[in-house]
Parts: structure tokens; sequence; C-alpha cells
């Protein structure tokens, strides 16, 4: 019968670090800690180190609930330090699991309101004339006459609606103006469209006057320029002398003194000979 060596199995390790030891200092609240540094669901129950700020698992939920030796930075990283403020710290767990999650939904809402949004472009606005350029428009009495009608349906004064203590009727000084600018644009209406309609015709007259007088001002405006034209035509005809292109000669230019040119030459070609035997 052939045996096989048995092979050796690892033991099952514990899923969360247990020890006796507890910390000295104060137990950590779990109703003072942030909705969103606290864990509580079941079996998952961790919450965010005060000393440390780092995520940590608690353990002993069923008797003396703690905090798990931990480190303080990412795990499996170069030189860890181990939290000693924090490491086996007591949690007072105050904090039901349902009010918890309650809490964490209702701050859902909020969290994303405060998010920025998308950022719209400002719309370009006319900037507003100086006082100076306001130009006002006049009123006409149909003008105030419809503000006069829109006042009276709200004013329960213009109704007769509005009474004092003693039952006396109060009046709409408001509405009192308004009648009074309507009667007085009323009264100037006559006198204002004739003051347009005199307006009117004085410019129709004036521009049939420019109209008739536009061609005899054209036709002095020419005659008082046509010297100058003239003038300058005249002078644009007259080509001068040596302006005028010439024919080509059939025969070689020659210089006007040719000895003088025989001995420029001669001159040139000794220097150019010493310059040579120099270099």
């Amino acid at each position: 019968m052939i045996t096989t060596p048995v092979m050796p199995k690892a033991s099952k390790r514990r899923r969360k670090t247990r020890t006796s030891n507890v910390n000295h200092r104060p137990p950590v609240i779990a109703s003072k800690l942030e909705v969103n540094e606290l864990e509580l669901t079941p079996g998952k129950e961790h919450l965010v180190c005060p000393d440390c700020s780092t995520w940590v698992p608690i353990t002993g939920m069923l008797g003396t609930p703690k905090l798990v030796p931990h480190h303080t930075g990412r795990a499996k990283a170069a030189e860890p330090r181990r939290c000693t403020a924090g490491s086996n710290r007591q949690v007072t767990i105050d904090v039901e699991a349902d009010a918890w999650r309650t809490q964490l939904i209702e701050a859902a809402p909020t969290v994303a309101s405060r998010r920025a949004t998308k950022v719209l472009p400002k719309p370009k606005v006319k900037p507003a004339p100086a006082a100076s350029q306001v130009k006002p428009v006049p009123l006409s009495a149909e003008q105030v006459r419809r503000v006069f009608r829109q006042h009276q349906q709200r004013c329960l004064a213009c109704k007769g609606e509005a009474k004092n203590r003693d039952g006396q009727q109060l009046p709409c000084p408001d509405g009192e103006r308004l009648a009074v600018t309507f009667l007085r644009l009323l009264r100037q209406e006559p006198r204002r469209q004739a003051v347009r309609e005199f307006f009117a015709r004085e410019r129709r007259r004036f521009d049939r006057q420019y109209a008739e007088a536009a061609p005899a001002k054209r036709v002095s405006e020419w005659a008082a320029v046509l010297p100058k034209v003239k003038d300058a035509d005249t002078r644009r005809s007259q080509v001068p002398v040596g302006g005028r292109p010439t024919e080509a000669r059939s025969v070689p230019i020659v210089p006007g003194d040719e000895k003088a040119f025989d001995q420029r030459q001669a001159e040139l070609g000794r220097r150019y000979a010493a310059r040579t035997a120099a270099a």
C-alpha cells in the first residue's frame, strides 16, 4: 500500500484583528461625527479615525466596540506607521443604524445642491445712455387716458370701496392727478396738433425747395471748378523735354574723349596687376 504524505494546510485567519488591549483615551462618540464619517451597515461597521483620518473597522459590536489597530497611511505602503493614539480606542455607538441611514439620505440632496452649476454666459446689456442723452417723449392724451383706466380698475378708492373708520369714502390722489393731466392734455391737443402740422408742412416745403435748387447749385459748383480742371488737363497733355522716348540708336555708344578714356583704362589695369601680385 502506497502512502502519500499529508500536505500541510494553513489555518483560516480571523477576519478582524481582535485583542484585549484597550486604549486609555476617552471613547469616540458616534453622534459627534459627521454623517459621511460613519458607516453603520450591519457587518460593515467603520468610521474615520479622528487622529489619522483613516477609515478603520469597528470590532466588538456585540460587547465593547473599539477601533482595531491600524496604520496612519494606505495599506501595503512603504514604512508603515502605526496610529498609536487611535488604535484600540473604544467607540460609543449612540446612533441607531436606521436614523443614521435616514440622515445620510437627507444629506445627499443638500450636497448635490452645493455643487457648481453650469456657467451660463452673461447676456450683453447695452449701456444706459447718459442723462444728457435721454430724449424725453412727449405724453399724449390717449396714453394718459389708458393709464388712468388701468388705475381705476385696480384702485379701490377710485371704485368707491375704500372708506375710513367713520365710513367716509377715501379720495385717491393718484387718480386725481391722472385725471387732471388727462384733461390738461386734452385741452392742449388741438394746439399740439396744429404745431405738428405746421412743422410737417415746413419740412415738406424745405425738401421741395432743396430738390428744386439742387440742379442749379450743382451747375454753379461745376462752373466754379471748371477752370482748374481745364488747367490740369492742359498741363497733363504737355510732355516735358526728355520725357518722350526716342528711337534706339543703331551705332554703339562711344566716349566723348577717347584719349582720356584710354588713359583711365590703363590706370585701372595697372592697379589690378599690382593688387594681384601683392596677393
